[in-house]
């Protein structure tokens, strides 16, 4: 006569679902975040990072496949945050000058890898193969924006091919690399040695030179 009610617990909705998982991702990135800039790359294994955001080994595979996923998802989310930096320098006036304009570039990237650890370690310590794609193709954006900006202002000649900047900023990866090989900060003395050897080659491509 009476219909017996469920006692059966409704299935979770979708967008309940889908916002748990999205949670569960970012705590990850998070952990693996804090374990990079703390421990290192070696340290940051898919196990320590499921210990450290909370979630058991077993859960993790349902949301990061192995570690490399991990890396990969967290390199574009600094990846991200960089291009934008780089941009609003290149974008402020000024610069009047070729120096001026490679310590445009220079100068965001030192200063993140030096605020951010964790991507340092994957840039320069973590290196697969995905990721040295992913990083290859990053500053190979970033040396064709550069391009750009230089002919548009005058500081390198209209028809210098667009190969130049992409040797140019190869070459200054090679010391980054070389920098925070020495010094977990991007060694200074390096540095300033990345800028005169970069400034010094795209003045061969100046406006009478």
């Amino acid at each position: 006569m009476f219909e017996k009610k469920s006692t059966t617990q409704a299935p979770a909705r979708p967008a309940v679902v889908q916002r748990r998982g999205v949670e569960r991702r970012k705590a990850i990135l998070d952990a693996a975040e804090a374990l990079l800039a703390e421990q290192g790359y070696e340290a940051a294994t898919l196990k320590a990072v499921g210990e450290r955001a909370g979630i058991p080994v077993a859960s993790m595979y349902h949301y990061f496949s192995d570690r490399h996923e991990v890396d990969a998802e967290l390199l574009q989310r600094h990846m991200t945050a960089l291009d934008a930096a780089l941009a609003a320098s290149l974008e402020r006036p000024g610069a009047d000058t070729l120096a001026e304009a490679v310590d445009s570039v220079i100068d965001p990237f030192l200063a993140y890898f030096r605020a951010h650890p964790s991507c340092a370690e994957l840039w320069f310590n973590g290196r697969a193969k995905a990721l040295d794609e992913s990083v290859r193709a990053f500053d190979e954006e970033q040396a064709d924006r550069l391009w750009r900006v230089l002919t548009e202002r005058g500081r390198i000649r209209p028809d210098t091919p667009a190969l130049v900047l992409r040797i140019a900023f190869e070459t200054g990866a090679g010391l980054f690399d070389i920098a925070f090989r020495r010094s977990p900060d991007g060694d200074d003395e390096t540095m300033t040695e990345a800028r005169r050897l970069v400034t010094a080659y795209l003045a061969t491509y100046a406006p009478g030179a």
